[in-house]
């Protein structure tokens, strides 16, 4: 089993192998619906710029879904 690739925080010196982690992890855990890949990266993405862009993006999913029903 492949562990959580833990919380990401915007270093980027560190972001390919959390991004590998992050893909690695999804493939063993069998996600493959789009929107539940977007909302487990989302989820991880903690913290400063990262953490900012990632409640914009969520915010930006509500409206959508909101128009939608």
């Amino acid at each position: 089993m492949v562990p959580d690739p833990g919380w990401f925080d915007g270093n980027r010196t560190k972001f390919k192998d959390w991004w590998r982690g992050i893909q690695l992890f999804l493939k063993s855990n069998r996600v493959v619906a789009v929107d539940d890949k977007i909302t487990i990266v989302l989820a991880q993405l903690r913290g400063g710029v990262v953490g900012i862009y990632a409640q914009r993006k969520i915010d930006e999913l509500e409206e959508i879904e909101d128009t939608q029903n």
